[in-house]
């Protein structure tokens, strides 16, 4: 069933790239790669630039560390993203897709932005996952690296529909075991959404202002980047018609509504079984 539901970032390629061409991005460090989709596809941008991609996953599949190991323009860093940030060098671009809660991106961006400063580089950065499920909800893959007190009670067997805020036990769009979903949805420090929104209101300055766009498709894309920058310009006509496009927006919801039918008609043939 995974097969009917396109989640890779891989899907915005058309729009990623040529932000990295008027960029003349070469380097870059992808947080989360799971079975390598994205990053094969930075991985030879990268080589066709001179540059390397830079690969922050505790745990992806196997077949991506065998592709890492045997890429020479790729290095794979075994270390969760906020154990890998402190020491990372700089980069033209990041790409923020691992843990998907407000504790772990707010975190990370903070880190960008300082590396990005003291490197005196623009910042930019694209996120996926900024629209529902996770923009405004916690989801955990290792809620043990969550500190108590910035982490939500969650379930590993419950589940979410679209315009319901409360879970569903064994029901909805859920991980199976995979991930956990935080049991109530909203309010402060809760949500992917909400984690680039607070790091927005504390890093955006009339000396350093940043841009936010947000793509409302498979899941959301999310993209911050410098508003002094020499290609902002360029990037900001690019991205104007993505902008919340209220057509992309209605795509992304019915295919969330089809999916989340398809899930329910699988429990019911289960629960029939």
């Amino acid at each position: 069933m995974s097969n009917l539901l396109i989640h890779s970032m891989s899907e915005f390629s058309n729009i990623i790239m040529p932000c990295l061409a008027e960029a003349q991005v070469a380097s870059i460090t992808e947080i989360g790669s799971e079975f390598g989709g994205m990053s094969k596809v930075l991985a030879e941008h990268c080589a066709g630039q001179g540059g390397k991609l830079t690969c922050f996953d505790p745990e992806p599949d196997p077949s991506f560390s065998k592709w890492a190991e045997d890429d020479e323009a790729v290095n794979h860093v075994l270390l969760p993203s906020l154990e890998a940030l402190p020491n990372a060098q700089a980069a033209d671009a990041w790409f923020v897709d691992g843990d998907h809660n407000y504790y772990t991106v707010f975190h990370e961006l903070t880190e960008i932005d300082r590396i990005s400063r003291a490197a005196g580089t623009p910042l930019l950065a694209f996120l996926h996952d900024v629209s529902w499920p996770c923009a405004r909800r916690d989801f955990y893959y290792a809620p043990n690296r969550i500190p108590a007190d910035w982490r939500h009670p969650f379930s590993y067997d419950h589940g979410v529909r679209l315009d319901e805020g409360a879970v569903l036990e064994n029901r909805g769009f859920r991980g199976g075991g995979s991930f956990a979903v935080a049991l109530e949805s909203g309010g402060p420090g809760n949500g992917v959404l909400t984690a680039v929104e607070d790091f927005l209101a504390d890093a955006d300055s009339e000396e350093r202002p940043l841009y936010y766009v947000h793509v409302p498709a498979v899941f959301g894309l999310g993209i911050v980047f410098d508003a002094n920058a020499h290609w902002s310009e360029a990037f900001a006509q690019f991205l104007l018609p993505y902008h919340h496009n209220p057509l992309i927006a209605r795509l992304e919801e019915n295919r969330l509504r089809n999916y989340l039918e398809v899930i329910d008609w699988q429990d019911r043939t289960a629960d029939a079984a």
